[in-house]
Parts: C-alpha cells; sequence; structure tokens
C-alpha cells in the first residue's frame, strides 16, 4: 500500500513556476481545459472530405445516415475523443516516468512499450496473418505489457524496486535489440513493412468507434492511479533516503507508477502507434508551469498533452490533402524541443 504524505509547505512559491499558488493554477488549468475543448470542437469541422460547417453540425446534432453524417459520426468523432484520450495517457506517462526515474527528460518509450507495441504487431503480421489497425491493438497492448514487465523484471531488483538510472539503462538496452530485431524481419517481410509502415509512424487516420472503447476502461484505470499517486511522488523525487525518512513505501510507489505507465502508454501505443516525445514535451511544460508538486503536475501533463496532440493532429490534416501522421508532426516538433532542454543545465539536473 502507498503511503500518503502531508503536503511539504516550504513557505514560498517555486522558483521559475509560471503558477506558484493554488488558484493560479486552477484558473490556468481551467483555461487549457477550455482551449482543449476548443480544439476538439475544430477538430471535427477539419479533415479529408471538405465538408461544409453548417453540415457537420447538422450530423453532430441530427445524426442522419447521409455521406456527411457517416464521415462525421463514423471518424472525425471517434478520432477526436481518441486524441484526447491517448494524448491524457501519454501525458500522464510522462510525467509519471520522469517523478519516478527523477529524469526531467525521462520518457514513456525508455520502458519499452513502444518496442514491445512494435515488435508485436510485426510478429503477428508475419507469422500469424494478422491484418488491419483495429487487430493491432491486442497485440500492440499485449507486446508492450510484457516487454515493460520484462525491463522492470531486469531492472528492478533492490529494497525499494527500480534504480532509476538502471531501469532506463535496461530499457534502453532492451528497446534497441528489440527495435534490430522488427527492423530485420520486416526487411525480409516486404508485406509486413507494407501494412505496419503507416501505424508504425503514429496516425489517427481511420480510427473508429471499436478502438475507442478497446482503450477507454484500459486509460481511465491507468489514469485514476497516477493521479492518486500525486502526494507519494512528491516525497520519492527527494531522493531514497529522505523518502524513507519520511515513511515513504518506495517499493510500493515504484510498482504502481510503472503499472499506471505500462496501462497509460500501452493502450495509448496500441490504438495511434508509437509517438515520440509527447509525454516528454507535457510533462516539462507542466512542470514548469506549476513548479515540482506532482500533484498539479499530472493533471497539467493530462491536459497539455492532449492540446499539442490534437494541435499537430490538425497541422497533418491542413498540410497535404492525403494527411501527415501525427506522430511524425511530433516528432518535428519534439526533436527541436529535446535539443533546447539539453542545452539547458537546469532542465537536465534532476527533480
Amino acid at each position: 500500500m502507498v503511503t500518503t504524505l502531508p503536503s511539504v509547505r516550504t513557505g514560498a512559491p517555486p522558483r521559475g513556476a509560471v503558477a506558484a499558488t493554488a488558484s493560479r493554477r486552477t484558473i490556468l488549468l481551467l483555461a487549457l481545459l477550455l482551449l482543449l475543448l476548443l480544439l476538439a470542437g475544430l477538430s471535427l469541422f477539419i479533415g479529408s472530405g471538405n465538408l461544409a460547417p453548417d453540415a457537420v453540425w447538422k450530423a453532430l446534432t441530427e445524426g442522419g445516415s447521409d455521406t456527411t453524417a457517416l464521415l462525421v459520426n463514423t471518424f472525425r468523432v471517434p478520432r477526436m475523443l481518441l486524441a484526447l484520450l491517448v494524448g491524457a495517457a501519454l501525458g500522464l506517462g510522462g510525467a509519471l516516468m520522469q517523478a519516478i526515474t527523477r529524469n526531467p527528460l525521462a520518457d514513456p518509450g525508455l520502458l519499452g512499450v513502444n518496442a514491445g507495441a512494435y515488435i508485436a504487431v510485426v510478429l503477428a503480421i508475419t507469422y500469424a496473418g494478422v491484418a488491419g489497425i483495429s487487430n493491432y491493438v491486442w497485440w500492440s497492448f499485449a507486446g508492450a505489457i510484457l516487454v515493460t514487465a520484462g525491463v522492470y523484471a531486469i531492472g528492478g531488483r533492490g529494497r525499494s524496486g527500480a534504480d532509476p538510472a538502471r531501469l532506463v539503462l535496461v530499457g534502453v538496452s532492451v528497446s534497441y535489440l528489440l527495435n534490430g530485431i522488427s527492423m530485420g524481419i520486416t526487411l525480409q517481410n516486404p508485406d509486413t513493412f507494407d501494412a505496419i509502415r503507416f501505424w508504425s509512424a503514429g496516425s489517427l487516420q481511420g480510427r473508429q468507434w471499436d478502438i475507442v472503447w478497446g482503450v477507454l476502461p484500459f486509460i481511465l484505470v491507468g489514469g485514476v492511479v497516477a493521479l492518486a499517486l500525486g502526494r507519494s511522488l512528491n516525497a520519492s523525487v527527494l531522493g531514497d533516503d529522505l523518502a524513507r525518512s519520511l515513511g515513504a513505501n518506495l517499493l510500493g510507489t515504484r510498482i504502481i507508477g510503472f503499472a499506471a505507465v505500462t496501462i497509460l502508454c500501452g493502450a495509448a501505443t496500441a490504438a495511434a502507434g508509437p509517438i515520440s516525445f509527447l509525454g516528454l514535451m507535457a510533462a516539462f511544460v507542466a512542470r514548469r508551469i506549476v513548479g515540482p508538486d506532482q500533484r498539479w503536475i499530472l493533471p497539467f501533463a493530462a491536459v497539455i498533452a492532449p492540446i499539442i496532440f490534437l494541435t499537430a493532429d490538425l497541422v497533418g490534416r491542413l498540410l497535404i490533402a492525403s494527411e501527415v501522421p501525427v506522430g511524425l508532426v511530433t516528432a518535428f516538433i519534439g526533436a527541436p524541443l529535446l535539443i533546447v532542454l539539453m542545452r539547458g543545465r537546469k532542465a537536465v539536473k534532476g527533480l
């Protein structure tokens, strides 16, 4: 059972935080939620098909069986909801990873989530004859869970669970190994490469209600668990010795935290494919806004990530008629950001 600790009051607002008080944080969080709702609404009116706004509104409010209603309610609405779910899941996963590993540049992919999901889909296509994005979901989810569990089993030995540095090294090593195997299989099987190349770029195109309902319970459960860990993570980021002196259950916090990361990011990757940098970006921005308090970082990351994700999806739809996969757009945004973070000494000192 995870120990709940009282809040530590320092008497001064966190340095560098944009919103240093609870009232400012609440107001800003509500403003971000409003922005998210506006982007979600806008995403229903933009996309392939060049539908008139009044026709989209009629399809949303009145339904129907014509082509416009089918396109809006079967494709655009599920796509928007999936963007919200995937974004929130990756944002929470990124914040959890950074708190547990005490590394402000940590990303859920360091646990092998993306590599596990990818190799599972590659094996399913090549050797089990699986076809269609909706059929990739469960294979991807299972691969992410199995590989992450293996990473934790290898790197998580010790009295307080996984040593953050050892776990990251194990996760990166396993990811490189699995990615190499996946690449070898796809190079030997052109049909597999052709089938998986669009999913592996990270995309929401063509996602329908079956995928939304499939990942929804996992993301909801993982989200609730992640948000409940805020207080315990505040102690965890102080360091093992100080956290133990405060009575924190480090082993319980890390096991539950890594389980939540696996569920959240496994479901997100299964639904949309591997998405780079989103969890890292959202958690970093959230920390710059609210300071080091994990109780606020987690909900802010859960809102900021889908804002970035929806924006990237909209940009991808507008760039070219055939759409740019959202995973590529987030990578174009995230790579320069990572370079900026690495140049700042304060950004890489730790939490």
